[in-house]
């Protein structure tokens, strides 16, 4: 189904309440607005790039890895789904649980922003995953430092028990082996995934 701007604008920032889909509330809650309007802004700008505009996807690094901060977003239905969300050793150098900076740099083991496209799912070394095209300036470099979207022991919720924080990733999103699933089922071929902040920190 093809939505229009305001169609999905309406759907996800300024339906009533009173008839707003279950979801919606924590969607505008959850979300910070800046970055749905830039995802939003990446959906229509790589428009003739993505399959399905059905679910997109929100990381926002400027929460710390201890939040849920990876947000599965149905379109059409209005719903949403936060999930914890590993970012770059190299964006995170003293291990302190937040973002500190984005890298597209080979080597650098770092999250970079922007957007990207998902691609063919796969088994690796970490297990199912999926593979990612950055589709702008600041990620160019995903598919040769091989950034995806996989599983990992580290993402998993009793890190934050453990430690206050997840542990870190070489720049690939790495949730927990719990959640690769409903990452993969949810979000494939296709579809967008914008990875930004909602605010600075370094």
């Amino acid at each position: 189904m093809r939505l229009t701007r305001r169609a999905l604008l309406g759907a996800l920032l300024s339906a009533p309440a009173a008839a707003a889909p279950p979801g919606l509330a924590s969607i505008a809650a959850g979300v910070d607005p800046r970055l749905v309007q830039r995802a939003l802004d990446a959906l229509f700008r790589h428009h003739a790039a993505l399959w399905s505009r059905d679910v997109i996807a929100i990381a926002d690094f400027g929460l710390p890895s201890a939040a849920p901060r990876f947000f599965l977003m149905d379109i059409l239905r209005g719903t949403t789904t936060a999930l914890l969300v590993a970012h770059g050793k190299g964006s995170d150098p003293d291990h302190g649980g937040m973002l500190r900076s984005f890298s597209d740099a080979v080597g650098s083991a770092a999250t970079s922003e922007g957007a990207y496209l998902t691609g063919e799912a796969y088994d690796g070394v970490h297990g199912p995953s999926r593979r990612l095209v950055g589709l702008d300036p600041t990620n160019t470099h995903a598919e040769e430092r091989a950034i995806v979207i996989h599983s990992a022991w580290y993402a998993n919720p009793d890190m934050i028990a453990r430690q206050g924080k997840l542990g870190r990733s070489d720049g690939c999103f790495a949730f927990g082996e719990q959640d690769i699933a409903t990452v993969l089922a949810r979000l494939g071929k296709g579809r967008l995934l914008y990875a930004g902040r909602s605010k600075r920190n370094d």
